[in-house]
């Protein structure tokens, strides 16, 4: 059997993409036998099989059928990945460590991706069959691997490292995740340092004495990087105030944004530009890349938190490891007088109960966790495993509230529970509301300019109104509310957790995702939301996906055509082979074909749009006659439902002229604005001729003058370009220029001329006036930006008149 040919190794059963590609491994585990899939499998067009039990004569004698045996079917799946791997001579980047894993190598894919074509591990996909299957990805194509290891026991690193064969690697930080598998850590740190074995660099942190003198037994080199001027070869040292963190390597200083002032979110930073470095990269390489980091999903967040407290949000799931993690993060808070851990039950919890909650129990108190509120059935029957810790215990999260007796004051609190406990509700009430900028959505006037394009539309052309990037700023649910009540076809959402909010919170009418990911897929189901579909590799995902539900009906999807964007979409030369897949899977239906343009608010390319316009009505027409059914095509925007009314097709996307935004050069509409950002002065002064006011010195006083701060900075998104005079506010009527440099929290502006003005005043940031196109167009970008860069923590209100 010639495995090294098959595009697809498969280990589940239900997940089957292409069965002539495919070779099922059937493993014997605790709770499933794949043995008993390969009948099901056979039915489907798989023939390959490797096995590790004997099978009835039936089943061998099936025409056509092959098979391998073997003593394990992991084994022999890691062999196979270890013999693909060793066809690429590329350069491997191996992680491993307690923490930080999947965040370091996702961020490394987002910084370094545009200079190598790029294999990884997706997600944290980093077990003992994660890992082969996804080391099996490599091909001729790419020139840099990233794959991750994780571990539980021992001898279980010594069969990844045959598979990764890591050439550089990366030791995060050893910490308590998964203690449980080994004698004590110095055993656990040398099983996961066996995974770079055979590596030539292996990059620690010289701030983790123990890692360092282990690694140190390697036959490799070692780089190493401090943060806390020990001896390393690559020196960072953070200067808060500039925002700014230098790295010293090799004689040469590289300067990059400092993004993070947490403890853990700094580590994986370091080892990411130490890693760059070491790659060779140069000092605005290096600031591109850190640029291009986007947020990680994490169950762990910081938050200030009422009575001086700090909040660790972990509201997403209970198990043993996340504790751990949860625990860890905890203890690198530092300035509060005491550590409280709010607890749910283990929900998915096997085996004995009071052996476990025994485990929990001397595990806080290892950890010198001072207070402990223990959530639910199970915390509250074993409460007398916990007689050594100051602990409480309540019923259900209802319980929790109605007790007026439970009170906070300057702690750090971990707030850590299942899904089913509600404790996000716990976060929202602990949580600090003290902002006093407001965002205000005028929902009468915003109905009104729904109401306004409708007019110009045919009388059955439906509208999807877009609510991504919090509905451009304004709030997701409350608009989305509003336009259900209007009878809007269709909601678009960028990602799957905005839609699953809306869903959450009463929002029925359908839902379109435009950036789902595999992670999503089983929410995407559960809400009953409609994925957009881009590329062959993610319908595949997607059907793929849907098999381990073979008595659902067909969902829905929407097929996104590339018609000169650029951006994501099929392509002309594909719309053939997608209408077979489409054809020969049932378990998915076209709602809808659609494309984007490209410069519809532009006169000067009308040419081009009107290019798109037709090459869409060609493909869209094209698959549509294949398919044999008629799905819902769309291509205009808001600007081009203004600008292309002749070109409706079934359905308009409207976004931004919701807002009251014409987005043409020359606004005919009477479009109105729906949005108000509001702020108010925090502090009046008079200052002296030759007086330089904020960060930089940047504006220095050409004569006396009375200026003013106001409660606004660039943390809530009022641009930092704003600054230095290009921005303008409104007090009592009268614009006031911007001075000096845009803070984090505030700004500075010019009242001399304004009368009567005081401390409290309100300020208009954008609104009627000035406009937030005005705005824009004074910093050279457009008013999306302006509209979706207001912060969240900046509180939304929203009246009718």
């Amino acid at each position: 059997m010639n495995l090294l040919q098959k595009r697809y190794l498969l280990t589940d059963s239900r997940k089957l993409i292409s069965p002539s590609e495919s070779v099922f491994f059937a493993i014997d585990g605790e709770r499933h036998d794949g043995h008993q899939f390969i009948k099901n499998l056979y039915e489907k067009g798989v023939r390959e099989f490797v096995v590790e039990k004997e099978l009835d004569t039936e089943t061998e004698q099936l025409d056509g059928i092959h098979f391998y045996k073997t003593e394990s079917s992991v084994g022999f799946l890691q062999e196979q990945a270890s013999l693909k791997r060793q066809q690429f001579v590329i350069p491997v980047i191996g992680i491993t460590g307690s923490n930080g894993k999947t965040i370091v190598k996702e961020w490394l894919y987002q910084m370094i991706s545009p200079y190598f074509s790029i294999v990884k591990s997706p997600k944290s996909y980093n077990s003992q069959i994660g890992v082969p299957l996804s080391v099996w990805e490599m091909n001729e194509h790419h020139t840099l691997g990233i794959f991750e290891a994780g571990i539980s026991q021992v001898g279980e690193m010594g069969k990844l490292e045959k598979v990764i064969r890591p050439s550089f690697g990366i030791f995060t930080n050893l910490g308590t995740a998964h203690d449980e598998g080994f004698e004590n850590q110095v055993q656990k740190l040398e099983e996961k340092l066996a995974l770079f074995q055979q590596s030539e660099t292996l990059l620690v942190s010289a701030d983790q004495d123990e890692v360092v003198e282990a690694a140190k037994k390697l036959p490799c080199n070692l780089l190493s990087w401090s943060a806390k001027g020990k001896k390393a070869d690559i020196q960072f040292e953070i200067n808060e105030p500039k925002k700014l963190i230098e790295a010293r390597f090799e004689e040469k200083t590289t300067q990059v944004f400092l993004p993070f002032t947490d403890a853990a979110s700094l580590e994986n930073y370091f080892h990411c530009i130490a890693t760059m470095l070491y790659l060779g990269m140069s000092e605005n390489q290096i600031k591109a890349a850190v640029s291009r980091i986007n947020p990680i999903p994490m169950r762990l967040s910081l938050k200030r938190g009422i009575n001086d407290c700090l909040l660790i949000d972990d509201t997403y799931n209970n198990d043993l490891a996340g504790l751990s993690t949860a625990l860890d993060f905890l203890q690198q808070q530092q300035g509060k007088e005491k550590r409280t851990l709010i607890l749910s039950d283990f929900v998915d919890a096997r085996g004995s109960k009071e052996e476990l909650y025994k485990s929990v129990a001397k595990q806080l108190v290892s950890r010198k966790i001072e207070r402990v509120i223990g959530i639910g059935k199970d915390m509250r029957a074993y409460w007398t495993l916990f007689n050594d810790l100051d602990y409480q215990s309540f019923e259900n999260t209802a319980a929790f509230f109605a007790d007026k007796r439970v009170k906070f004051e300057k702690e750090v609190i971990l707030i850590k529970g299942a899904r089913k406990f509600s404790f996000e509700k716990i976060v929202a009430q602990l949580e600090e509301k003290v902002h006093g900028t407001r965002l205000e959505i005028n929902l009468e006037t915003l109905a009104n300019n729904l109401n306004l394009i409708r007019s110009k539309l045919d009388s059955n052309t439906k509208i999807m109104a877009m609510v991504k990037a919090f509905a451009y700023g304004s709030g997701s649910f409350e608009i989305a509310q509003l336009l259900q009540y209007h009878l809007v076809d269709y909601l678009a959402v960028a990602y799957a957790d905005e839609g699953v909010a809306l869903r959450k919170q009463g929002i029925t009418m359908p839902i379109m995702v435009m950036n789902p990911s595999k992670e999503t897929f089983p929410y995407l189901l559960r809400h009953k939301l409609e994925p957009e579909i881009y590329s062959f590799s993610q319908l595949r995902s997607f059907i793929y996906f849907l098999r381990k539900f073979p008595s659902y009906p067909p969902v829905k999807i929407h097929i996104i055509l590339d018609t000169g964007m650029r951006r994501l979409g099929f392509e002309s030369h594909e719309i053939k082979e997608l209408a077979n897949i489409l054809e020969q899977n049932g378990d998915v239906r076209v709602k809808s074909i659609f494309s984007h343009l490209a410069a519809a608010d532009d006169p000067e390319h009308e040419t081009f749009t009107r290019q798109q316009i037709f090459l869409f009505d060609k493909l869209s027409s094209e698959l549509s006659n294949q398919l044999g059914y008629q799905p819902i095509r769309h291509i205009l925007n808001s600007a081009g439902i203004l600008n292309y009314p002749d070109r409706q097709f079934d359905m308009v996307r409207l976004g931004i002229g919701l807002y009251g935004i014409d987005p043409r050069s020359n606004p005919e509409l009477e479009l109105h604005n729906a949005a108000t950002l509001k702020t108010s002065i925090s502090q009046i002064k008079e200052i002296k001729k030759g007086e330089s006011v904020g960060y930089g010195r940047a504006f220095i006083a050409a004569k006396a003058m009375k200026i003013a701060t106001i409660a606004i900075g660039y943390a809530d998104g009022y641009d930092r370009r704003f600054g230095k005079g290009n921005g303008k506010v409104l007090v009592k009527g009268k614009l006031a220029p911007v001075i000096g440099n845009v803070c984090m929290d505030m700004c500075m502006i010019d009242v001399s001329g304004i009368e009567d003005v005081s401390e409290g005043e309100e300020v208009i940031v954008f609104g009627a006036n000035p406009s937030v196109v005005e705005l824009a167009q004074a910093i050279g970008t457009i008013p999306y930006e302006l509209l979706t860069n207001v912060s969240e923590r900046v509180k939304r209100v929203f009246y009718t008149e």
